[in-house]
């Protein structure tokens, strides 16, 4: 049997998305061309922008498509550098940015970087559950913060962060408010009028979209200069031309998470407690990461004791299923995982941590069959390791 548990990394085409972009793959005028087969291409990039609005609750000109949601989240944050009076980094009392020790990688690189320009950063801590300290956030806010980056869902431990409430205090210190929320979207409702932010980062290819193309909303009226400059796309707001096939894919697979994500997040959280019940009974010292209420339905993070991670992964993956040792971004690094350690999980767990996300697809079917292999899995190793720990105190004492 294949099992695919990795969608935190990305998801499989949407088959109404594949449709889609078949479809228009003999559509290849250039958007910004205003002969007919220019106009043709503009008029479907404009309608999946309206699509993806609507599933905002946002207006049609406050989307800007990207290539990825890395590539959103630099942009914003690069507003403080960029030394336009049009941008943030134009206000020379508002220059320091806070953000979370368990943002995405792009954030926190993103973040380190402006720091070694200048710009002030700050990090808030975050409980045992990944939640961050709210009386942290309370004192860190003054005249001196110009933006706080939340991401709304975490990638690694699916915990997810009451962006409205924080909204609300950074908006009342007078600063500005942004969120990733790449592992948020098509999972839980997003409705950027409720939450109140000025900036949301969405990824195409993490709800059954394309790779390499998102979107950055950036509300009317808030301060914002490009990142990639050299062109008129995006009414001057990101040049270069505009991936059309990318983004009519993008629009396809909103209109289908709006059709799809209710039943399946009762589904999802149906499937993730079978699995963790099943994981508790059968595996001894284990340790479960994430919030137990505020998470996603389709992500369960699981340390266990006494093995790397690294050998689940690729146990499993023997037997044909897909699982991930975190951040897929971050998983060159022999690094512990920065979301684990920050919810104080100690380096040893952190690197016997398992992620698995599941999807659409999903079914009982295959979480009793991963039920069924893992245990066996996680006793060989730890086998191993102690035969291999006896063997080395055996050599060191002859």
């Amino acid at each position: 049997m294949k099992v695919y548990f990795d969608h935190n990394a990305t998801t499989p085409l949407h088959p109404e998305v594949k449709k889609e972009m078949i479809a228009a793959m003999e559509m290849f005028g250039n958007p910004s061309s205003m002969h007919s087969y220019g106009r043709e291409a503009r008029a479907n990039v404009e309608d999946a922008r309206r699509k993806v609005a609507d599933f905002l609750g946002a207006q049609e000109r406050e989307i800007i498509f990207v290539g990825s949601g890395s590539e959103a989240n630099n942009t914003v944050l690069s507003l403080f550098v960029c030394g336009s009076s049009q941008c943030i980094a134009g206000s020379k009392t508002r220059s320091t940015i806070i953000t979370t020790k368990i943002e995405h990688p792009c954030v926190l690189e993103t973040s380190e970087c402006l720091a070694h320009r200048g710009v002030r950063v700050k990090y808030l801590n975050v409980d045992q559950y990944g939640k961050i300290d709210l009386d942290q956030l309370a004192g860190m806010l003054g005249d001196d913060v110009g933006l706080v980056s939340v991401m709304m869902a975490n990638n690694e431990i699916g915990t997810i962060q009451d962006i409205e409430t924080i909204t609300r205090m950074v908006h009342e210190s007078g600063a500005l408010m942004h969120t990733d929320a790449v592992q948020a979207i098509g999972k839980v409702p997003v409705d950027v009028r409720t939450l109140g932010v000025d900036f949301l980062t969405l990824s195409a290819h993490k709800i059954y979209g394309p790779k390499g193309v998102g979107a950055l909303f950036v509300k009317k009226g808030i301060p914002y200069c490009p990142l990639i400059r050299g062109g008129h796309q995006e009414q001057g707001r990101r040049a270069g031309t505009e991936n059309t096939l990318g983004i009519l894919g993008l629009g396809r697979a909103v209109e289908m998470r709006a059709l799809e994500m209710p039943k399946e997040d009762e589904r999802l959280l149906h499937l993730k407690r079978v699995l963790r019940r099943g994981i508790e009974e059968r595996i001894d010292a284990i340790h479960v990461n994430g919030h137990p209420t505020d998470s996603l339905a389709s992500t369960l993070n699981v340390s266990f004791t006494g093995v790397e991670g690294e050998a689940i992964l690729l146990y499993l993956d023997l037997e044909g299923i897909a699982v991930s040792t975190g951040s897929a971004c971050a998983s060159g690094s022999l690094d512990p995982s920065h979301v684990l350690l920050a919810t104080g999980v100690n380096a040893e767990l952190a690197h016997g941590s398992i992620r698995f996300s599941m999807g659409r697809e999903s079914s009982m079917q295959e979480v009793e069959y991963l039920l069924d292999v893992l245990p066996p899995i996680i006793q060989r190793i730890r086998n191993m390791s102690t035969a291999y720990i006896k063997g080395g105190l055996h050599a060191a004492s002859r």
